[in-house]
C-alpha cells in the first residue's frame, strides 16, 4: 500500500472551514504528511457580455486579493502540518484536480456541504465530481455534524 506523504485540501473560506481544517491537520498529524491548501475562485464570464461596458475586474481583483490574504493567514495558522497553498481563478473541479496532480497528492480531505435534491442536481457536486475524477483516494468530511 503507498504511503500517505501529501495531502490535498480544498477549502472554500466558509465558516464550516475551520472545521475541515483542524479534522485535516489531526489525519495529516497522525499519518504523519504534509498538507496542501487549495482555494479556487470561479468568475462568471458572462456577465461582462451581459452589462456591455460594465467591467467586473476590480471586483474580481479585490476578491483574489482578499483570498490570498485567507489563504496566507490559513498557512501560518497550521505551519506544523503544512506545506503551502495556491489560490486559483477557473473552474472549481478542473482547478482542484489540476493542483492534486501537480502536487502529487497521496489522499485528498475534502468537505461536502451536504446538498440534495434539486439543489444538487441544478449547482452539481464539486466533491462528488473531485471523487470521481480524482486520481487518489479522496476522503470526505461533513463539517455540519
Amino acid at each position: 500500500m503507498k504511503e500517505i506523504n501529501q495531502i490535498v485540501v480544498p477549502v472554500d473560506f466558509a465558516k464550516q472551514t475551520e472545521k475541515l481544517v483542524e479534522f485535516a491537520g489531526y489525519m495529516a498529524t497522525k499519518l504523519s504528511a504534509k498538507i496542501s491548501f487549495v482555494h479556487v475562485t470561479e468568475f462568471f464570464q458572462g456577465y461582462d457580455m451581459m452589462l456591455g461596458s460594465i467591467s467586473f475586474k476590480d471586483v474580481e481583483e479585490k476578491l483574489k486579493a482578499a483570498n490570498d490574504e485567507k489563504m496566507k493567514n490559513l498557512i501560518e495558522d497550521n505551519s506544523a502540518t503544512c506545506n503551502g497553498g495556491k489560490v486559483l481563478s477557473g473552474d472549481k473541479v478542473d482547478s482542484i484536480l489540476d493542483y492534486i496532480e501537480k502536487q502529487k497528492a497521496d489522499l485528498v480531505i475534502m468537505g461536502t456541504h451536504g446538498t440534495k435534491g434539486l439543489e444538487k442536481i441544478l449547482l452539481g457536486s464539486v466533491a462528488e465530481r473531485v471523487l470521481k475524477r480524482s486520481p487518489c483516494p479522496v476522503l470526505t468530511f461533513n463539517p455540519y455534524r
